[in-house]
């Protein structure tokens, strides 16, 4: 019986980086899939814009997201306005990954250390981007959910996106009395903003 614990210990051991390597090289390769995007300069801001929400809609966890940073007002609406929310909420998402991606497209990044959570199950992926004057560090959260991996946080600079995300939604909620159906007309009006900057 020892022996076998001593054989689950080890075995655990071994899967556990493989994981966060396997993670690490997903993110790698959807990064770049952004990243690159900005750097063609023969597709036209719509196109581009369309094909990084694509790739943020299909890796984020936007749904899981914005249900928690809704928190009871999301539970306590109406089943359309919910389905109203995720997606004006992963549009609002997108337009501001989007935004921050921009800002490192022309800069050099690298993926330094990956480890794996073993008790939350989620890989912590860092990547070094360098600039010619400064260089920060951001923490990615990937989770494997049905053989797939998802981004379900990052943190750059000890500030975690989907906290702060959280915060600021509590004070537009705060806003509108914690109807969500009032918020959506809010989020409406500031992705409408939004996407208008980014494509020009």
């Amino acid at each position: 019986m020892r022996f076998l614990y001593k054989l689950f210990f080890i075995l655990l051991l071994s899967t556990t980086p493989l994981i966060a390597d396997e993670a690490s090289d997903w993110l790698n390769k959807e990064i770049n899939v952004i990243l690159d995007a900005y750097k063609n300069t023969s597709i036209s801001n719509v196109d581009r814009f369309n094909l990084i929400e694509e790739t943020i809609n299909k890796n984020f966890a936007g749904k899981a997201i914005g249900k928690f940073v809704a928190g009871k007002s999301y539970s306590s609406a109406l089943q359309k306005t919910q389905e109203e929310y995720i997606l004006l909420f992963k549009k609002h998402l997108a337009l501001n990954i989007a935004s921050i991606m921009k800002g490192y497209s022309n800069q050099e990044y690298k993926m330094i250390n990956s480890k794996y959570d073993e008790k939350n199950k989620v890989s912590l992926i860092d990547m070094e981007i360098k600039s010619d004057t400064n260089k920060i560090k951001v923490t990615w959260r990937v989770k494997k959910h049905k053989e797939r991996f998802f981004v379900i946080d990052f943190i750059v600079a000890d500030i975690s996106l989907i906290q702060t995300k959280r915060s600021e939604f509590n004070s537009m909620l705060k806003k509108v009395d914690g109807k969500l159906s009032e918020l959506n007309d809010v989020l409406r009006s500031q992705n409408e903003s939004s996407y208008s900057i980014i494509i020009k």
